[in-house]
């Protein structure tokens, strides 16, 4: 069974940090690959970034480009999002998401807010 959590998000200021953690089980980042999305109050989701499968190429939305890191850790079969320098914008719901060759899977979300 297939299943993904998030932790790490929270409260912060603007221009602080935050780290986002997607572990996975039941399925493979290095297979897959997977994305991180993110959701605020009464909007659309908002794909933020992605790695690739295997070579673990990245690929970012303009607005956090420079600013967030996605990665994963194989041992740990976990996929981070670094975020820093962290604005009211950002703020969100943020969601981990696989797409196997079956569906796709997403976790339940964890909120980050970023407000002084």
């Amino acid at each position: 069974q297939v299943q993904l959590v998030e932790s790490g998000g929270g409260l912060v200021q603007p221009g602080k940090s935050l780290r986002l953690s997607c572990v996975a089980s039941g399925l493979s980042f290095w297979v897959y690959g997977g994305k991180w999305v993110r959701q605020a109050p009464g909007g659309g989701r908002e794909w933020v970034a992605s790695i690739f499968p295997t070579a673990g190429v990245t690929d970012y939305v303009t607005a956090v480009k420079d600013r967030f890191t996605i990665s994963r850790d194989n041992d740990e079969n976990t996929m981070n999002l670094q975020m820093y320098s962290l604005k009211p914008g950002d703020s969100a719901g943020y969601y981990c998401n696989v797409r196997s060759s079956v569906r796709d899977y997403w976790g339940q979300g964890t909120q980050v807010t970023v407000s002084s």
